[in-house]
């Protein structure tokens, strides 16, 4: 196994699948930086001189790729939802975003979408917990003073 820029790749795959394992690097991405590196299509990782290693990882680090991209990602969806894009709403809501239909088959949708509603929601969060912390005026109290 070899551990680039924090992935673990395996030693026994070709370059271009190798690179795959990276989030953010597809297959036609990968063909590119191999065809960019002169590495031929068959060549596994095991083949690669250090020289090799350091120029791919050269290449790997100047794109975004990993951690910085799911930020930018996450960073884009949040301008969505704050601006109140119709995409933004759909976002917040959890369905399908690019017009696909709902009346059956938005589990997909609301799976990957729906990721982002459960990192924000708290279990706790009802009416007498926002009453305790004072979020919460109940109507009769604002004719008692």
């Amino acid at each position: 196994m070899l551990h680039l820029l924090g992935v673990n790749l395996p030693d026994q795959k070709v370059v271009s699948v190798a690179l795959t394992y990276f989030y953010g690097i597809g297959p036609l991405t990968a063909r590119k930086i191999c065809s960019r590196l002169s590495f031929h299509k068959e060549c596994k990782l095991s083949e690669l001189t250090e020289g090799q290693l350091n120029q791919l990882s050269g290449v790997l680090s100047e794109m975004t790729i990993e951690n910085d991209l799911k930020r930018q990602v996450a960073a884009n969806v949040q301008h969505l939802r704050q601006i109140g894009t119709y995409v933004g709403k759909r976002h917040a809501m959890g369905l399908p975003v690019h017009g696909q239909r709902t009346r059956g088959n938005s589990i997909t949708a609301k799976k990957i979408n729906g990721k982002m509603l459960r990192k924000y929601s708290t279990v706790a969060d009802t009416a007498f917990t926002r009453q305790a912390l004072g979020m919460f005026q109940s109507p009769l109290s604002k004719h008692q003073n």
